[in-house]
């Protein structure tokens, strides 16, 4: 007989823990012993939200948002390498979950053992779902495996059987977990939203990318990303965060100690007393944490304040400075990086971007807490308090706007009670679905800045719907698995610009009738400079397109390799696992010297 130890303080199970021994150590229970109540069902599924939960998408790089160091993503070519071990491959917390499911049964509460049972089926459809991101087809396991069990020689299931399983899992989540609102517990609606978003990534997946897999086609995916959405609209407690104040309600929403219970379905945690922090705002604020910014690109995406297009404007939008470029612009736009006029929460002096800290000039604020937060050092390294989104209403009306637009039936209703609730809160004119799509954006479906894979009848309002999704989703770790749906892996290889200057001179970036900035030309003697002014040698410390003039190009010298359309989509399976299960294929363009 087998008997899995468990470890009466950290309830820790790892893939091969499982031993066979006649007898348990008396510091350690087994199996048999535990499971007994919900408290012990509560602790052994405890662990899923720390383990499986993103603490910091926003330090994300992508196309729209870079930082001093380029990630291996971004560079390409051979700074992307099949690893020895790791790479993503690690399955102890689906062991744990499979642990639950077996032996749950052991307790005497029913009803405990079904919402843990389901509690466990929801975050091994989320466990699968990063699998299935990350390398497409994977073995599926729903029975708790030995070290020496046969099926750890499985070969790879298709992603189809995989997505089957995982609506299976969900759809009893969705059935059986509480309604009520749980900000920082899985609830209905949790699940709800995860099934949109697996649905809606599967589906535009299939579409994009051609992939014709025995069973469903990409409208099956599509159709029930939209179902579970609109059930959650029509039938979810949540709401969108708003005080009626579209010029700070934004903001405030990414930045108070405590989640919103009306917008955000899940959520992380974080607090001051039981000292747990993540470092979103010293990311942001100290020049050793990776001098995030904006791109140039992701900029130039943001609307007027009008509705419309920055990028069909005819002045020159290129090359305006910094003060004209954000003028009468989305009000997230000021939201989201510091402009003219910007303070601090809680603060009343006038910030100019900091170029010590944001290699582009367009230095991010979201999330960014009160200085007054966590003690006063929120402003150090790990010191935020502020909760992190799992999941919040907005996304999920973006995931129903794109699946129906994709699927083909959006109507302007379906605009109505999406996509406009988000630009209404930021103060900003609906979509018109006709307008969009009788002149879709040239900017968005450019190949410098854009995406050149949308056609069809929907090709302009699929365009602002990724606009939009860009503007409101921003540092929320959602743009890479954008790209990889999209099969938009191109927008990678796109300019990675910032601010514009138009030559050497005195600039005020905070619009406050100062100067903030002075840039000099190499060679020159260096300009003197009052109290918190910004002095920078052209050719020397900050780097301009043109050399004298253009945009801000602080990785001008770093060689990057094209996204390699064959290979890039999908990440590698390490090296150490292919030799241990010879039956694990690899994923294509990746070499790792092994010919089974």
């Amino acid at each position: 007989m087998k008997r899995l130890t468990i470890l009466a303080i950290t309830l820790s199970v790892g893939l091969s823990a499982c031993t066979a021994l006649d007898k348990a150590p008396l510091s350690k229970i087994s199996q048999y012993d535990y499971f007994k109540n919900e408290t012990d069902l509560q602790l052994f599924t405890n662990p899923f939200y720390n383990n499986l939960l993103d603490k910091k998408p926003y330090d994300d790089q992508s196309d729209l948002i870079v930082n001093q160091t380029l990630s291996d993503l971004i560079l390409g070519g051979n700074k992307r390498t099949v690893p020895n071990s790791g790479g993503g491959w690690s399955w102890t917390d689906l062991r744990r979950m499979n642990t639950l499911l077996k032996y749950s049964d052991q307790c005497a509460n029913k009803d405990a053992v079904a919402k843990y049972n389901a509690l466990t089926k929801f975050f091994r459809a989320f466990f699968y779902f990063e699998k299935v991101k990350r390398f497409g087809d994977v073995p599926w396991y729903d029975q708790e495996l030995g070290s020496t069990d046969a099926a750890l020689q499985n070969p790879r299931d298709s992603r189809e059987l995989i997505m089957t399983k995982m609506i299976e899992d969900v759809d009893e989540a969705i059935a059986t977990l509480t309604p009520n609102v749980s900000t920082y517990r899985v609830n209905r609606w949790a699940a709800l939203a995860l099934k949109a978003q697996f649905c809606l990534y599967e589906g535009t997946y299939r579409k994009y990318h051609g992939l014709t897999i025995e069973g469903h086609d990409y409208t099956y995916y599509l159709d029930l990303a939209a179902k579970a959405a609109r059930e959650l609209i029509d039938d979810g407690p949540y709401k969108l965060y708003k005080t009626g104040n579209p010029e700070k309600d934004y903001l405030t929403l990414f930045a108070q100690e405590d989640a919103s219970q009306d917008e955000y379905i899940l959520a992380i945690k974080f607090d001051y007393g039981l000292g747990i922090y993540h470092n979103a705002t010293a990311f942001t604020l100290v020049p050793t944490q990776g001098r995030p910014g904006y791109t140039k690109k992701m900029i130039n995406m943001y609307l007027m304040k009008d509705g419309t297009a920055f990028t069909d404007r005819t002045d020159g939008w290129q090359t305006l400075s910094f003060n004209d470029e954000m003028k009468d612009r989305d009000p997230r736009l000021t939201q989201s990086v510091r402009t003219p006029g910007y303070t601090r929460i809680g603060k009343t002096d006038v910030l100019a971007p900091d170029f010590g800290v944001s290699v582009t000039g367009y230095q991010p604020i979201k999330f960014v807490q009160d200085p007054t937060a966590s003690g006063g050092n929120v402003d150090r390294n790990d010191r935020s308090t502020c909760d992190i989104p799992v999941y919040r209403y907005a996304e999920v009306l973006l995931n129903y706007a794109e699946a129906k637009a994709e699927l083909g039936t959006l109507t302007q209703d379906d605009l109505e009670i999406s996509v406009n609730k988000i630009r209404e809160r930021a103060g900003m004119p609906d979509l018109d679905m006709a307008k969009a799509n009788a002149n879709p954006d040239r900017y968005l479906s450019s190949a410098e800045y854009g995406y050149t894979n949308v056609t069809g009848n929907n090709k302009g309002v699929i365009l602002e719907i990724r606009r939009e999704r860009a503007v409101e989703l921003m540092q929320e770790g959602f743009r890479f698995d954008d790209l990889v749906r999209w099969k938009a892996g191109y927008c990678i290889d796109q300019e990675l610009l910032g601010m514009y200057f138009k030559g050497p001179g005195e600039y005020d970036l905070s619009g406050n009738g100062k100067t903030d900035l002075i840039l000099y030309e190499n060679g020159t003697e260096k300009p003197k400079a009052g109290d918190g002014v910004q002095v920078y040698e052209l050719g020397k410390e900050i780097f301009l397109t043109g050399g004298t003039r253009g945009y801000l190009n602080y990785h001008k010298d770093i060689t990057r390799t094209k996204f390699n359309e064959e290979r890039d989509y999908l990440y590698p399976i390490p090296i150490n696992e292919r030799s241990l299960n010879k039956n694990l294929t690899q994923n294509p363009g990746w070499n790792d010297g092994l010919n089974f």
